[in-house]
C-alpha cells in the first residue's frame, strides 16, 4: 500500500483541509465561470450589471452546478489532486450538457434568449445545470 503523501497527511487535519478545498473550489469556479463565459454569446457579468435576471439565473444555476460537482468530489475521500481532476471532468459533462441544451432546441437560440433577458429560458438553464450537477456529482463518487 502506498504511504499517504506528506500533503495528504496535513489534509488530514479539519484546520488545513477547510481552507485548501475552498482555495480549490475558488480557483475551480473562476477557470470553470471563465470556459462558460467563453462559449455564450452574451457578456455574462455585463448582463447582469444591466440587470438581465435571465442571465444571473443561468450564470447562478452554472456557479451551483460546478460548486455541487466539487462537493460531491471532495466528499468521495479522495486526494485534493483526484479532487480537482473528477471536479474537471464534471466540469466538462456539466459543459457538453449545455452545448447540447442549445443544440436540441431548434426552434430558438438558447444564448439569444438568455440575452435578451427571456426569464424562462434561464430559469429552465438554471434548473438544467443544478439537476445535472447531481446526476454528474453522484458519477463521480461511484467506487
Amino acid at each position: 500500500m502506498n504511504e499517504p503523501s506528506s500533503i495528504d497527511r496535513l489534509l488530514s487535519h479539519p484546520a488545513v483541509a477547510i481552507p485548501a478545498y475552498f482555495s480549490v473550489g475558488i480557483l475551480m469556479l473562476i477557470i470553470c465561470l471563465y470556459c462558460f463565459e467563453r462559449v455564450t454569446k452574451y457578456e455574462c457579468w455585463q448582463e447582469i450589471r444591466r440587470g438581465n435576471i435571465a442571465v444571473a439565473m443561468a450564470t447562478g444555476g452554472k456557479i451551483f452546478g460546478i460548486c455541487n460537482i466539487f462537493r460531491f468530489s471532495i466528499q468521495s475521500k479522495d486526494s485534493i489532486y483526484e479532487s480537482m481532476l473528477w471536479a474537471g471532468g464534471g466540469f466538462l459533462l456539466l459543459l457538453a450538457a449545455y452545448l447540447l441544451f442549445e443544440f436540441v432546441t431548434p426552434v430558438f437560440r438558447i444564448d439569444e434568449e438568455i440575452g435578451k433577458d427571456n426569464r424562462a429560458v434561464g430559469l429552465i438553464s438554471l434548473l438544467l445545470s443544478v439537476s445535472l450537477s447531481y446526476i454528474i456529482g453522484a458519477a463521480v463518487t461511484l467506487d
